[in-house]
């Protein structure tokens, strides 16, 4: 497969999961105490927005990508 469909491929199945998805979170761990040999961490949750525009012009993209791939062979 080509470069450029690959790439193609990859914004399609990206797009679709910000679509389908929504909202994706992570968690991140900080420091709360640091005295000596003493350390306490708090986990913390962070929730992104995928907008859906941002969904669709990667489908978009995407499927353009993968038809000018076609194209130059």
């Amino acid at each position: 497969m080509k470069p450029l469909a690959m790439v193609g491929v990859i914004l399609i199945l990206l797009g679709l999961a910000g679509l389908v998805l929504g909202r994706f979170s992570y968690m991140t761990e900080k420091k709360v105490i640091d005295v000596g040999p003493v350390t306490a961490t708090v986990g913390e949750e962070h929730h992104v927005d995928v907008p859906d525009v941002a969904g669709v012009v990667a489908v978009v993209a995407g499927t353009l990508l993968v038809f000018a791939s076609r194209r130059q062979s």
